[in-house]
């Protein structure tokens, strides 16, 4: 580990170095500020190969008396084709920063998750360490030292409140499970003989669920490896007790007050029906005696799913997130508990999901309140509502057009913590008082790339469809803009259907502002940060209902911007965004080019194929085989015969989620019918290649698809790399 400066305690400090670092921290700050007009003032605009020296900052943790913030950065190595992540500090003092950032764990060995200890004296991070990922811990109140391991803890510590035990998640050992590497390949209970095992490297198949999007694609048997389950060890280290022996997945983990309990959820039909989206809440006994590992599920019986449940600082009540079914807004409600571990009385409803869908909740101090961030027409904001008969109504604690993340509060509930990013600035870390106010920005690592570009804000558009309903959008103009002069446009269109576009950095938008497109990316129907009805609004309909929305964005642009040309109009998205590209092109013939990623041509094969089971049989009301006209009507293939636009397809060989078949069948199709097609097929990615593939790929990727758009739409500039 790195040295670590003594920058905990602000009082101790020799005046000089007090002043010295104030004088730093104006310095820093009015560094972070944007001077000059961030439109047509640079000399260029952003370039694929940018992304190189992006810096990426998450996980943020709050020390419990508001003088830290530990953080995760991420930067990414050229030169090795990887991403390289750190724990890294800023000092506080009243709320405000007292030092400028500064890296806690060694540099050359990755950390990442910061979590801190009750006291504040530990903080805990997982590393990489002999190719081996582990937690370690390291002291923060003394300057120096090493990290250290402490025995018995194998994930991801919570420690209790009092600070004496901690607990953590992690895989059992399966009874009587095969050993060796290729555990579960040969399934338990297959019919088939497999005569010598030596001679077969294969897989044999019986589990439902056998595969998931990424570089492993194939899962072993259920009966393979032992489920996840909560451990506990004494704080200062010793033999792990394992709490439950469940046959499921314990999932988000959470002390009661007075470390009695331990509350989770978990699916009791993840293997056998996985089909279905359901999940219980369940308690554990901690406190020893005859009823450690006591299990009690608090909503037994129940074909809901509840998650993210969390103790009142009281302990007498319990807020979680609870979805009936995928087609009921997910609702956040609060509901008493016994002193024997049961639900009491009935629950209160604090949000029912028709206007915002609540994240995972987090109590005020004083109990009045719970908090949680929530989509909201492009924004990501944190969100409280008051409890009980007195409580307040919904409420936004943060505001402006912007995306923020990661929150966390002190433990007295005076200050918090988070990343924030807009569409012109990528994430940095912030903090504030708790009810918003005394905002300051703490990080700027991007500031100094951000400083030699030029990037066009996003510009608010917003359209009517025939039947009356309101539709969102944006509009990113060309770096520069020459009059008299026409430009082609980029639409852009979001995976889902039901997530979302809005106030947050976009690469590829810049990338392709730069070059000399117009880009327009819409949320249309579908969407979510609308409403539950809104995102609903395409089920059983995809392509059917959202057309209008994109074709009408389209006419609204060009009413807005008279310079696009509409004769030079792309179409490009992934997931979803693929899938609604194909159909675009396939039902209409206002595109002249086209980029479809990880796109879906035909949904009956995807619902054999895809590792998100039951999202189809929900979205189109049964099974390719009880609603066969309802998956024809909806799938791109249907109507392929009318594509003319040319087309570059993208996908990955691990992408399990929209597998590579359907980006074949769109290829050899295109062929046939002599439209221009370059298939793209990236190794060793999955269905994440533009988020999280490999460097290296990930910006090959933003070049062809650029280059693709410069051939097909012309006129645009596509200055280096």
């Amino acid at each position: 580990m790195s040295s670590v400066p003594d920058v905990h305690s602000g009082r101790n400090r020799p005046q000089g170095l007090r002043r010295a670092l104030v004088a730093a921290a104006l310095l820093f700050m009015v560094g972070l500020a944007h001077a000059p007009d961030p439109v047509g003032a640079q000399e260029r605009g952003l370039v694929p190969r940018d992304y190189y020296g992006m810096t990426f900052v998450g996980e943020v943790a709050i020390s419990p008396d508001g003088e830290m913030v530990a953080f995760t950065q991420t930067r990414v190595v050229e030169e090795e084709n990887r991403r390289h992540r750190e724990v890294w500090m800023v000092p506080l003092e009243n709320g405000e920063p007292a030092g400028d950032p500064f890296r806690f764990t060694d540099p050359t060995r990755e950390a990442w998750a910061p979590r801190w200890s009750p006291d504040g004296r530990t903080l805990a991070f997982q590393s990489r360490r002999d190719d081996e990922s582990t937690t370690w811990f390291a002291r923060v109140e003394a300057p120096g030292g090493e990290a250290y391991r402490i025995p018995g803890v194998e994930g991801a510590p919570i420690w209790s409140p009092d600070g004496r035990w901690i607990a953590f998640v992690d895989r059992s050992d399966a009874d009587g499970a095969e050993p060796g590497p290729r555990a579960g390949w040969i399934a338990p209970d297959a019919i088939t003989v497999t005569e010598n095992r030596e001679r077969f490297d294969g897989r044999v198949i019986t589990q439902t669920r056998y595969k998931s999007d990424g570089t492993l694609p194939l899962l072993p048997h259920p009966g393979a490896r032992g489920k996840n389950q909560v451990f506990v060890v004494p704080a200062e280290g010793g033999e792990p007790r394992q709490l439950t022996h469940v046959d499921f997945n314990v999932i988000g983990a959470t002390w009661s007050p007075d470390g009695r309990w331990i509350a989770f959820s978990g699916n009791r039909e993840e293997d056998s029906n996985p089909f279905l989206r359901r999940s219980e809440l369940f308690l554990v006994r901690v406190d020893g005696g005859t009823g450690l590992g006591e299990l009690r599920e608090l909503t037994p019986g129940e074909e809901s799913a509840y998650r993210a449940p969390a103790f009142s600082p009281d302990g007498n009540r319990l807020a979680y997130l609870v979805s009936p079914d995928p087609n009921t807004p997910t609702r956040l409600e609060v509901r008493g508990l016994g002193a024997g571990g049961d639900f009491q009385g009935e629950a209160e409803v604090l949000v029912d999901g028709q206007g915002v869908s609540p994240g995972a909740p987090s109590w005020r101090p004083d109990g009045a309140a719970v908090r949680f961030t929530a989509q909201d027409r492009g924004s990501v904001h944190l969100f409280q509502v008051g409890t009980g008969a007195g409580g307040g109504g919904l409420e936004a604690v943060t505001s402006g057009e912007r995306q923020v993340g990661s929150v966390e509060e002190t433990v007295n509930g005076a200050y918090m913590a988070y990343t924030s990013t807009d569409p012109i600035t990528p994430d940095e870390i912030f903090v504030a008082r708790a009810d918003g106010s005394g905002e300051q920005r703490l990080t700027g690592f991007n500031d100094g790339w951000l400083a030699e570009v030029s990037l066009r804000p996003a510009e608010r558009l917003v359209w009517t469809a025939a039947d009356g309903t309101e539709v969102d959008g944006w509009v990113i103009p060309p770096v520069n803009v020459e009059p008299g002069r026409s430009y082609p446009m980029v639409l852009k269109i979001h995976g889902g259907p039901n997530s979302m576009y809005g106030h947050t950095f976009f690469q590829t938008f810049h990338v392709l502002s730069n070059a000399g497109f117009y880009v327009l990316y819409p949320n249309p129907r579908g969407s979510s940060g609308y409403g539950h009805e809104f995102m609903m609004a395409t089920r059983g309909y995809w392509g059917l209902m959202d057309e209008e929305d994109f074709l009408t964005g389209v006419d609204a642009a060009l009413a807005a911007y008279p310079q696009i040309d509409p004769s030079r109009i792309g179409v490009s998205g992934g997931s979803y965004g693929g899938y609604a590209t194909n159909w675009l092109t396939a039902r209409s013939d206002r595109f002249a080019a086209a980029v479809t990623s990880r796109s879906i041509v035909s949904l009956e094969t995807l619902w054999g194929t895809s590792d998100s089971l039951g999202t189809l049989e929900w979205h189109f009301f049964g099974t390719p085989w009880d609603a066969a006209d309802t998956y024809r009507a909806a799938s791109p293939i249907t109507y392929v015969g009318n594509v003319t636009a040319p087309t570059l397809i993208i996908h990955s060989e691990e992408d399990h989620r929209t597998p590579m078949q359907d980006g074949e069948m769109w290829y050899l199709s295109l062929k046939r019918l002599g439209v221009p097609v370059e298939f793209v097929r990236y190794p060793r990615s999955s269905h994440g290649l533009s988020r999280t593939g490999e460097p290296w790929l990930l910006v090959d990727r933003l070049v062809r698809l650029r280059s693709w758009f410069d051939h097909w739409l012309g006129d645009a500039v596509t200055d280096g790399l």
